[in-house]
Formats: C-alpha cells, sequence, structure tokens
C-alpha cells in the first residue's frame, strides 16, 4: 500500500520538475533584461517569476530526495520479509519437520556435537591356523 502511495508522490515529483525547470529562464536571459526585454516574457513581473519557481523546484526537489529515500526503506523491508537471506536459511524451512499449529518446533542443531570418528586402516589379517589332519582309522 505505502509503496504504490510513494511510487505516484515520485512520479508526480519528477513531472513537477521538469515543469518547473523548463519553464524557468537561462542565465543567459539576464543579459536581455538589461535591456528592457525582461519583464516583457514573465507571468509574475521581472524578480518573481525566478524567486516563486526557484522556490517551487527547490520544495519538490525535497519531496523527490525524501521520497527516494523512503521508497528504498520500503523496497528493502519488503524484500527482507519476502526472501531468505541465505542458502542455509531455505534449507533450514525446507528440511524442518512440519508441526502442527501447537506443537513446538525442535530447533535444528547448528554444529554436530563431536567430530565423527577417524577411520583407521584396517590392520593385518591374522595368520591362519594350519590345517589339521584328520585322525587316521
Amino acid at each position: 500500500m505505502w509503496r504504490i502511495v510513494l511510487t505516484v508522490v515520485q512520479v508526480f515529483s519528477a513531472f513537477a520538475i521538469i515543469g518547473l525547470v523548463l519553464l524557468q529562464r537561462g542565465k543567459g536571459a539576464d543579459a536581455g533584461a538589461g535591456f528592457g526585454a525582461g519583464a516583457s516574457g514573465t507571468v509574475f513581473g521581472a524578480r518573481g517569476a525566478t524567486t516563486a519557481l526557484s522556490r517551487a523546484t527547490a520544495i519538490f526537489a525535497a519531496i523527490f530526495m525524501i521520497n527516494s529515500l523512503l521508497l528504498t526503506y520500503v523496497g528493502t523491508k519488503v524484500a527482507a520479509e519476502t526472501h531468505p537471506k541465505t542458502i542455509f536459511d531455505e534449507a533450514g524451512e525446507t528440511a524442518a519437520p512440519k508441526t502442527s499449529a501447537g506443537a513446538a518446533k525442535t530447533p535444528l542443531p547448528t554444529s554436530p556435537a563431536s567430530p565423527p570418528p577417524a577411520t583407521t586402516p584396517n590392520p593385518a589379517p591374522a595368520p591362519a591356523a594350519p590345517e589339521s589332519t584328520p585322525p587316521p582309522k
């Protein structure tokens, strides 16, 4: 919900900044104002347009930057809640036994309790016993 609202505000503020920048006069237009051509091209007078449009641009730029930070925060929060952080988290979720709602889950061991016993090579076989001869008849 918040992500949609913040995205709409982001798009609106971006278009507002673009429009306000296009309405403003460039630095080179000030040279013509000295010869009397400056006041004829503005709606707010010779100085009023620069101040009002500059302030509006600064306000929308601040809204845009703060909104960008909020969108980043909301995006990382949603991503952290929906996706496991590591492969081990995902493996732990699939290996855990399914329990009923009231039963407690048994924790998975994080490391083996003792190392596996070392394997030793088989000792040499014992010498075979001599064959006994059957008693004579």
